[in-house]
């Protein structure tokens, strides 16, 4: 296990999986589901539909695009 600190937006994880109770498995899938969309229309849904604040929905859609883009 490496002691480096996670940066970009790997760095909000740790708050997100504690101030939403969800592991970050479970909003990958919820991304997965809502790919069609534009990224600030899924960082909307994940506000209104799941109670995510702005950054933290924002950092999940940029984490689950950049994964995408190169192709994980």
């Amino acid at each position: 296990m490496s002691n480096e600190k996670a940066k970009g937006p790997a760095s909000y994880f740790p708050s997100i999986e504690r101030t939403y109770g969800r592991p970050i498995d479970h909003w990958m899938a919820v991304l997965e589901q809502t790919a069609a969309l534009g990224h600030m229309d899924q960082v909307a849904l994940l506000r209104q539909t799941h109670g995510l604040g702005h950054g933290h929905a924002n950092a999940l859609v940029a984490w689950h695009r950049a994964r995408q883009e190169a192709g994980a």
